[in-house]
This record gives structure tokens, sequence and C-alpha cells, in this order.
């Protein structure tokens, strides 16, 4: 996921905003978003961990975790809440994941009874995609950046928290951490949407860098959500999160390629919440 990939990513996203826009207008779609109830809210638990729980079929990394067709959304997701996930993460982008807004719309819809919030997961750019996910039903939505100038990534974070989504805010480094900083120091009012996360995979080769989500735990903000994501995959990788001070950690490929999510999501979550635990007893 070289910086050449991050920009082929923003410009295929640009064109497919683009092209939604010309099928659904603005004004069609806020006349749409007008109907619809409150998005569901992004709730954690008191036991100091949780996990987002990632819907993909194919990763870049890894390539084909699920054949293309065959995926059951709605029993995914619901394995997942099932399995004690505080939010799904689903990816639409389609050129390198396989993802559609579909797939969201179907995730979200099977979630409501749960009351757990789908995550819009791609390379936005433009609001509009931001609204496109509410109307999908999304909760959330994750921004990178690494991708965009501040100019651009101002309106996207307004725009969900005006439409109380929630937002992920994914670093990849110091700079990133201190841009991600800023951005929540300027909205406080709105801390409860914002989550800081750091994606662990080397930018070039797609591969896990071993330490560098510890590396860089200790410089994300404490007074937001902060998210371990990429290279989560047993339930010692959970432990080794909550150790070093993460408050939740994205799964993506290890859950999509477990044939019972539910049961590694259980799994991970009480290993992280009992090192978290033990955390809090040696610091009385």
């Amino acid at each position: 996921m070289s910086a050449d990939f991050l920009a082929t990513m923003a410009a295929a996203s640009a064109g497919r905003a683009e092209r939604a826009q010309k099928l659904r207008p603005d004004s069609v779609l806020l006349d749409f978003l007008a109907l619809l109830p409150p998005p569901v809210p992004l709730r954690t638990s008191a036991q100091g961990f949780d996990l987002i729980a990632e819907l993909k079929l194919r990763s870049p990394a890894q390539g084909q975790l699920r054949a293309v067709g065959s995926e059951d959304i709605a029993n995914r997701v619901l394995g997942y809440a099932a399995g004690g996930a505080a939010a799904v993460s689903v990816l639409t982008e389609p050129s390198r994941f396989d993802g559609s807004m579909s797939h969201l719309e179907r995730a979200a819809r099977a979630l409501i009874e749960t009351g757990i919030p789908a995550m819009r997961k791609d390379f936005l750019v433009h609001p509009y995609q931001v609204l496109e996910a509410r109307a999908a039903g999304a909760g959330g939505v994750l921004v990178i950046l690494r991708m965009l100038p501040r100019e651009l990534l101002e309106p996207l974070l307004d725009t969900a928290i005006d439409n109380g989504l929630f937002v992920l805010l994914e670093a990849f480094d110091e700079a990133d951490i201190e841009l991600a900083k800023e951005l929540v120091a300027a909205r406080p009012q709105s801390r409860a949407l914002l989550l800081v996360g750091v994606n662990c995979r080397d930018l070039v080769t797609l591969q896990v860098m071993p330490g560098h989500l510890e590396r860089y735990a200790a410089a994300l903000p404490s007074d937001v959500l902060r998210v371990a994501e990429s290279g989560v995959g047993t339930p010692d990788d959970a432990a080794r999160m909550a150790a070093a001070g993460y408050d939740m950690a994205l799964v993506g490929s290890a859950l999509m390629s477990d044939d019972d999510p539910a049961a590694l999501a259980r799994a991970m979550l009480a290993a992280a919440r009992s090192t978290r635990g033990q955390r809090r007893s040696e610091l009385r």
C-alpha cells in the first residue's frame, strides 16, 4: 500500500463518488437522510476492551478470503455480534477488496436488532461518500489521514459528526498521529464520536510490521478510543494490544478466514479483557 497505491485508490474513489452523485444528486440524498432514524451509536464495554470485526472478501495482502458471491453477509455479521463485537467494519471498495455499498446495506440491516453499528471502510475522499454511508445505514466511517490534505479531511470529518456518525481516524506514523491530535483537539464537543487507530502494515510491502502498534500506542491521544488495526489475529495478539494501552482492535482477515468467527472474537475479547483487568489491578 505505497503512496502511489493510496493515490490510485483516491482517484478511483473520487470517480466512484462522481458517478454516484450523478445517479443520486446531493439534494435527493439529503431528502432521504432527513427521513431516517438516528444512526446506531457505538457503545463500548465496561470491561475495557472491544473489537471492531471486519467484513471483507479480499485482502490485497492475503488475497481471497471468501469466494465472491458465496458470502452470507447477514449470518457473518450476526456471528460477529454474537461474539461480542462492538461494531462491524464493512469494506465497500470494489477493485481490491471486492466490496460494495450493497454489502454495507445488508450488514447494517442485519445488525439493526443487535444495536451494533456498521462502519463504512473505504478510501473516502468526498463528503458525499459519508452521506452515502449514512444512507446505507452505517453508524460510522473510516478516514485515512495519510491519503488527503487537511483541507479535504476536515469536510469529511465534519460531515460525519454533523450526521451523528463516529469516525475512525487511521494513522500510520507520528505525523499522522499529530494531525489526529489536532483534529480531535479542534472538536472538543465531538470527542465521543472520534476514534484514532494505528495501521501496522508497511505501506510498500503490505506486511505487518512487528512492534509497530506497541511503538505508537503511547503517542495516541488519551481522550479518545485508541484502536489497533491490522496484525491482530489471535487471542494473544489481542492481549498484547490491551497491554499496550489500546481500547479496541479492528480485526478482519483472521475473522474472515475462520469458520467460527464468533468463537474467535469471544476468545480475543476474553484474553484482552483479562489483561486489561490485570493492568488495572497493578495500578491500584
